[in-house]
């Protein structure tokens, strides 16, 4: 349990001076709030990591992430996006 933690610990240590020195070398300030709040989010599924193990809920995202239902949302997202490549295309 303790290795777990401290692994944890160091995951999130680590993730923050990686953030802190990304925004540093960020030129635009404009851009800098965008990756506040991507990385923020990141983090806080970092933190609740734990969380997730104690209540089970970890198993349940994993069990989504192979389901079915995800797998054909996956199918459809792909050729959205092929669709969108197509159009783009006749554009240019």
């Amino acid at each position: 349990m303790f290795a777990y933690l401290y692994e944890w610990i160091e995951n999130l240590a680590f993730y923050m001076i990686l953030i802190t020195a990304f925004v540093q070398m960020i030129p635009n300030n404009s851009y800098q709030k965008y990756v506040r709040f991507f990385t923020g989010l990141i983090l806080i599924l970092m933190l609740s990591g734990p969380i997730f193990k104690v209540f089970g809920i970890e198993q349940e995202f994993q069990e989504f992430y192979k389901s079915a239902e995800y797998q054909q949302k996956v199918k459809e997202i792909e050729r959205g996006a092929a669709y969108l490549e197509e159009f783009t295309g006749k554009i240019e």
